[in-house]
């Protein structure tokens, strides 16, 4: 792993070396197909205000206190011919291995990899297969292409990506469909041999809005969760005018996890979560964003609270200052608080209702 670490943060860095100095040598033509390699580095340094160091409880993303360190680096390598595509997409950082750490061997280390070819000469239908991005929730594990550097509760709680096959179908100029048959919830090596289903429709009535509305179906029972059934999920989200002056996101969704009772009988466990982030330009290479979420779970079918209780429910607040400080390169501060009515959250040496996250992070990559 660290020769992987090593050989791809140098290639990485060498890479946007080369973008700053010529940034068209990224594209090559060849012929009718096109050949793209991108790179892309998010370092960050974030402590809580307890002064603990290691793990920020409930998060893959940006999931080190105290530390100097890379959340998601990778090498972005496409291909595009006449009515095939390719894309492959290695990753190393502390986002991969908290988020990867069920998956096995090399798996845990790839971002995307895919292919995928036209359907229809004269419609814009592709299958494609591999290992997939998410539809699922506003926000993706990119952090420059967010309105704030943290992630939400919501993507976190659901898969950042899927392994599968993905049909891509326009219905209009407007409307477009996705349907998933997928390995399972966030899933590259199949636990139970069982197939999921998901759906995505997206709408895009303007320029400046997008909304979208995803479905997910599957069975979730596992060697370590041997008492799931099947799981229902729905997400609804808005994504409006993101290169504007204002800006902003919200998203809702409801999962349902059916697990069986002792006496055989099936339980319903539900989770849901709401929230919004907005962004304001103060000038042309400063902004402001801030957020509010609710993320309520009392059955624990995705967070365990570190201390027993109830189960898990929280608000969150925040606050992140954004320079765009040249073309490749974004800086940003943000303060994060969250506060519950139940103790889910610790402060070093006891239960407490309350965390605060304090962050600071540079991202680097090519081509913007």
């Amino acid at each position: 792993m660290d020769k992987v670490l090593y050989c791809i943060t140098v290639v990485t860095f060498t890479a946007i070396g080369a973008a700053c100095a010529q940034p068209a040598a990224s594209d090559s033509t060849l012929g009718n197909a096109t050949f793209q390699i991108g790179a892309y580095i998010d370092m960050y340094y974030g402590v809580l205000t307890d002064g603990r160091s290691g793990d920020v409880p409930y998060f893959v993303s940006m999931s080190r206190s105290n530390e100097l360190t890379i959340n998601l680096a990778f090498i972005d390598v496409k291909y595009h011919a006449e009515r095939f595509r390719a894309r492959f997409t290695p990753a190393v950082g502390t986002f991969m291995n908290a988020n990867y750490a069920a998956e096995p061997g090399t798996l845990k280390n790839i971002l995307e990899a895919s292919a995928g070819f036209q359907l229809s000469q004269t419609k814009n239908i592709w299958l494609d297969a591999g290992i997939l991005g998410s539809p699922y929730t506003n926000e993706s594990p990119i952090s420059r292409e967010q309105l704030m550097y943290t992630r939400s509760f919501a993507p976190e709680y659901v898969p950042y990506y899927l392994a599968g096959l993905k049909l891509s179908l326009p219905l209009s100029n407007q409307v477009t469909t996705y349907l998933y048959l997928l390995n399972g919830w966030q899933q590259i090596a199949d636990p139970n041999r069982q197939k999921s289903v998901g759906t995505q429709l997206e709408w895009k009535p303007s320029e400046k809005h997008l909304l979208n509305w995803n479905t997910y179906i599957g069975d979730e029972r596992s060697s370590s969760a041997p008492d799931n059934r099947m799981r229902y999920f729905t997400d609804v989200y808005w994504l409006y005018n993101l290169s504007g002056g204002f800006s902003f996101t919200t998203c809702v969704y409801i999962g349902n996890q059916k697990r069986q009772r002792a006496t055989g009988e099936l339980s319903n466990n539900f989770w849901w979560q709401a929230n919004f982030i907005a962004r304001y330009r103060l000038s042309k290479g400063l902004s402001v964003s801030g957020r509010l979420e609710y993320f309520s779970d009392p059955a624990s079918v995705q967070i365990s609270p570190i201390h027993p209780s109830n189960g898990f429910a929280s608000y969150s607040s925040g606050v992140c200052l954004n320079w765009q400080v040249n073309r490749l390169a974004l800086f940003r501060a943000e303060g994060r608080h969250f506060f519950s009515d139940r103790q889910v959250y610790d402060n070093g040496n006891a239960a407490t209702s309350k965390m605060t996250w304090l962050i600071t992070s540079m991202t680097i990559g090519f081509p913007k």
